[in-house]
């Protein structure tokens, strides 16, 4: 095919895609069933991974559900069983030990079968300022936050590409799209995770994988306990998101296979400013917005 005819091609299908946008804003894609399928959660014994855990069950899913913390993934299989009386599979485990996942997927696959739903979601904040974080914290933000995504990926997605079905969902964080004071090693990993989820994306787009779908969570703080002390500036352009609403934003935007889920909607618009002023503006503009304070205060856990 010759230029002129590749380019007059990209340019139909970029208006026929731009339409399809447009529609999509006012009739949203149906809500896929999720129904039977088999939704592996790390980090499911607290905070928006119990929850989603419990909206997924709530929808008639499986839940497989995976923490380090043994005590709170056992809570978490109980209000399942009590609130909607199904079984959930608990799994203790440390993400970001890699011989650890390994030996794990190959005991849920024994047991349970293969993944349908696989949401990395487990993840760890330091809220120190870089030169006062010590080394092994670092290293443990990277292995949990991004690295971990490495390793679920790799025991998973296999499966899910001989079905050519399945959905990989990474939640990730805004401070994956923009760098926050105080926040240097988690930026970093969550940078790191949402770069693996998109090039992984295009990786199974571009090996015929269309069945194997993705999803990438970028929220701002969450008030689940996390990022307790936290604060933003202008609350009603930058809110501390209530983890019910948030876990409402996930679910279904992996029921209807949406790519990117921003929270709330002023993320999008500083993306875009990002990329667009100059970065003395842009410096301006976070500090009016108080970027540079949002961990002033932090004392999470």
């Amino acid at each position: 095919m010759n230029f002129l005819l590749e380019t007059l091609q990209v340019l139909l299908m970029s208006l026929v895609y731009s339409l399809e946008a447009f529609v999509r804003l006012f009739i949203p894609p149906r809500k896929k069933n999720v129904s039977g399928d088999f939704v592996l959660l790390t980090g499911a014994g607290s905070g928006i991974g119990r929850l989603m855990a419990l909206e997924f069950a709530r929808l008639g899913a499986r839940l497989v559900l995976w923490d380090i913390n043994e005590d709170g993934n056992n809570e978490t299989a109980r209000m399942i069983k009590e609130t909607h009386g199904a079984r959930a599979y608990t799994y203790t485990c440390d993400c970001s030990n890699r011989e650890e996942v390994y030996r794990i997927a190959n005991q849920v696959k024994r047991e349970v079968g293969d993944i349908t739903i696989l949401i990395n979601n487990a993840g760890i904040v330091t809220g120190k300022k870089f030169m006062e974080s010590p080394d092994s914290l670092i290293e443990k933000s990277m292995e949990v936050n991004s690295l971990a995504h490495f390793w679920m990926y790799k025991a998973f997605l296999p499966a899910m590409i001989a079905a050519n079905h399945g959905h990989l969902v990474s939640i990730a964080s805004s401070a994956g799209l923009i760098g926050v004071n105080g926040l240097a090693d988690y930026c970093a990993s969550k940078f790191a995770a949402v770069g693996f989820a998109e090039s992984m994306a295009l990786e199974l787009l571009a090996t015929g994988c269309d069945g194997v779908k993705t999803t990438i969570v970028c929220p701002f703080f969450i008030n689940t306990g996390m990022f307790d002390g936290a604060n933003t500036k202008w609350p009603r352009i930058m809110p501390i998101l209530e983890p019910e609403y948030a876990c409402r934003k996930i679910v279904d935007a992996v029921r209807r296979e949406q790519v990117y889920v921003y929270m709330p909607r002023s993320i999008y618009i500083a993306i875009v400013l990002k990329n667009l002023l100059p970065t003395k503006m842009g410096v301006l503009l976070g500090e009016y917005l108080g970027a540079f304070n949002f961990m002033a205060k932090f004392k999470g856990h």
